[in-house]
């Protein structure tokens, strides 16, 4: 036997393989935070400056990111109306669209009745928790969402505790 060459127990009929499948942590946990692999260097710019219990929401137009919306407080309104936080001017998108709820430091979505729906990874969603990297359609507006990498770190404990 070439001693280069692991040993293949199948080969020589003595005990078969086993199936297991090892499963690796991740490396950096700022990097799956920014989801590094599909967000181009400015909006990693963007979302490491995020503050703890934030989150940003890109929009994507085809390879470009043209617009960016910051939630940062317990309740954020999406819609058609200039009342609302997050103004998405297209007759495809509803007057009231959708809210996001912030829950410590993560961000619910619910769609608030609209009449074109709220969409999530492509499913149309009534009220969905985000998760880093997840694909929100709201009308023809598609974004990604990204979450604080800070939110994702574990809190610090009180002082004298």
């Amino acid at each position: 036997m070439n001693r280069q060459t692991p040993h293949n127990p199948h080969l020589d009929g003595e005990q078969p393989m086993s199936d297991t499948t090892m499963t690796f942590a991740s490396i950096n946990a700022l990097d799956e935070a920014m989801n590094v692999a599909a967000a181009a260097p400015e909006v990693r710019e963007y979302v490491a400056g995020l503050p703890r219990g934030s989150a940003l929401l890109v929009v994507q137009a085809g390879k470009t990111f043209t617009e960016r919306f910051l939630l940062d407080a317990d309740r954020v309104v999406a819609g058609r109306s200039e009342d609302a936080d997050i103004f998405l001017n297209d007759v495809t998108v509803s007057r009231t669209h959708a809210e996001f709820i912030r829950h410590g430091d993560q961000f619910e979505v619910r769609d608030a009745g609209s009449l074109n729906g709220t969409y999530i990874n492509r499913d149309r969603i009534d009220s969905y928790t985000l998760k880093n990297g997840d694909e929100l359609q709201i009308g023809k507006y598609r974004m990604i969402y990204y979450v604080s990498p800070l939110s994702q770190l574990p809190s610090k404990p009180a002082q004298g505790q």
